[in-house]
């Protein structure tokens, strides 16, 4: 494989989500925070998308509560494309896959949604409709059903 690929999980705690561990590169030990953790400065990329997937999560969980019981939501970087696969086909933002027992991941992948958009509040709104479109999949109904000011 060409890339290395990362798998965040997404978890409806934040707490647990800034806890993530990075490795220690030369073995001097991890380094310290460059920023105090409540400045913006100090939340990276991956952080803040993981931040809105969290914020579409809990949006729909308002209304669809018991049907997200069993669905885990993840973050990847990007997306495995098989070969001979281009740009031009089409390169996913998320990704619905269930299981025969019931469970459900939705995976949402953040550089094609980074890459796509040039706001925040535009990427904000195309995670939303990712995890909007993924969840009207797994529940056989129309993303306009699932969240209608979509």
């Amino acid at each position: 494989m060409a890339y290395s690929r990362t798998v965040r999980r997404v978890h409806l705690d934040r707490a647990q989500a800034d806890r993530v561990r990075r490795r220690d590169r030369r073995g001097r030990g991890v380094r310290g925070p460059l920023a105090p953790p409540e400045l913006p400065m100090s939340r990276s990329r991956a952080h803040v998308f993981d931040d809105l997937v969290l914020d579409a999560v809990e949006r729909l969980e308002r209304h669809w509560a018991r049907e997200l019981a069993n669905v885990e939501f993840l973050v990847e970087d990007v997306p495995r494309v098989p070969r001979g696969v281009t740009a031009e086909d089409g390169i996913p933002f998320s990704r619905l896959e269930t299981a025969k027992n019931g469970q459900a991941r939705i995976i949402v992948y953040r550089r094609p949604v980074e890459i796509r958009t040039r706001e925040p509040d535009e990427m904000a709104l195309l995670v939303y409709d990712s995890v909007v479109e993924e969840v009207a999949n797994l529940l056989g109904l129309e993303p306009e059903t699932v969240d209608p000011e979509t």
